[in-house]
C-alpha cells in the first residue's frame, strides 16, 4: 500500500506518516518543503522503502515532480493521497486585504487541487483508493482575524463533497478530517490547556492521524477532532445568530490568538 502525505515534516503531517507506517506493507511518498526533516522521518519510521519528495507545493512544477516520483519509485501504484499540507496567517481582512486571501488559498486550496489533478489517474488505477482532505472546523464556522483561512478551508470542504461524489463511481473514496486546536511542537495551545474551560478543544496530532486513517482504511466520510467540535458546526446551520453572537463574545478573542501552520 502506497500513501503520499503533504505536509510530513511536522505536526499533523508527521503523525499520519507514524499512523500509516505501522500499517502491513505501507510504503510512504512523504512530502513538504524541509528534506532534512523528511529523511530523517523516513529513516526512523518502520516498514518501508519510504521515499520523500522536498517541494513548495504552490511552485508551478509541484504537481508533476511528485507524480514522477511516484511513478518512478513506486510503478505509479498510490493507494492513499493524503493532503494536509497548510498554512495560516492570521489577519483581519482591513488588515491583510486580498494579498492574505490569495496566499492562504495558494497553499491550502489550489495547490490541493493541483496535486490531486496530477495523481488523481495513479489513485483510480490503484481503486479501491482513498483521497483524503485536511480541512480545519474553520472550515465550518469562522472567528474575526481568520477569513482568508475560513474561506480556505469551506473552499476545500465543499469541493471534497463534490469529488467523493465524482470519484465513487471509480472506487475512489474521498474523506474529509476537520481539527480543531491541535497541540503540537510549534502550536502547545498552552493557553486553551491552562483553562479548564477551554481544554476541551484541543487535541492532539495522534488523534487527528487516527482520523485520518480512518476517513483512508475505513471510508469514513468526515471526522472532527475533537469530536465535539460537530456541535459548532450544526449549530451554525440551524442558529446562526446563536453562533455569531458566541464567537463575538469574550472568549473568540482567545481563540483566535492562535495561528495553524502543518508541513512547513
Amino acid at each position: 500500500m502506497v500513501i503520499c502525505i503533504t505536509g510530513a515534516s511536522s505536526g499533523i503531517g508527521e503523525a499520519t506518516a507514524a499512523r500509516f507506517a505501522r500499517e502491513p506493507g505501507a510504503r510512504l511518498v512523504l512530502v513538504a518543503r524541509r528534506e532534512d526533516r523528511l529523511a530523517a522521518l523516513a529513516a526512523r519510521l518502520p516498514g518501508g522503502p519510504h521515499t520523500v519528495v522536498a517541494v513548495d507545493l504552490t511552485s508551478d512544477d509541484a504537481p508533476a515532480r511528485v507524480r514522477a516520483h511516484v511513478e518512478e519509485q513506486h510503478d505509479g501504484r498510490l493507494d492513499v493521497l493524503v493532503n494536509n499540507a497548510g498554512a495560516a496567517w492570521r489577519a483581519r481582512f482591513d488588515e491583510g486585504g486580498w494579498e492574505n486571501v490569495r496566499k492562504t488559498m495558494a497553499l491550502n486550496f489550489d495547490a490541493q487541487v493541483r496535486l490531486t489533478e496530477a495523481l488523481l489517474p495513479l489513485v483510480r488505477a490503484s481503486a479501491p483508493s482513498a483521497i483524503v482532505n485536511v480541512a480545519s472546523t474553520a472550515g465550518r464556522v469562522a472567528r474575526g482575524g481568520t477569513g482568508a483561512y475560513s474561506a480556505s478551508k469551506f473552499a476545500l470542504a465543499g469541493w471534497s463533497d463534490a469529488l467523493w461524489a465524482e470519484e465513487r463511481e471509480h472506487g475512489v473514496h474521498v474523506g474529509l478530517v476537520l481539527p480543531g486546536f491541535i497541540s503540537t511542537e510549534g502550536f502547545p495551545q498552552a493557553e486553551l490547556r491552562a483553562s479548564p474551560r477551554t481544554r476541551w478543544m484541543v487535541s492532539t496530532a495522534d488523534k487527528a492521524a487516527d482520523a485520518i486513517a480512518q476517513c483512508a482504511l475505513d471510508r469514513r466520510p468526515e471526522r472532527y477532532v475533537p469530536r465535539a467540535y460537530w456541535i459548532p458546526a450544526a449549530l451554525r446551520i440551524v442558529l446562526p445568530s446563536l453562533v455569531r453572537r458566541a464567537i463575538g463574545g469574550s472568549s473568540a478573542q482567545v481563540m483566535t490568538t492562535t495561528t495553524k501552520a502543518d508541513g512547513e
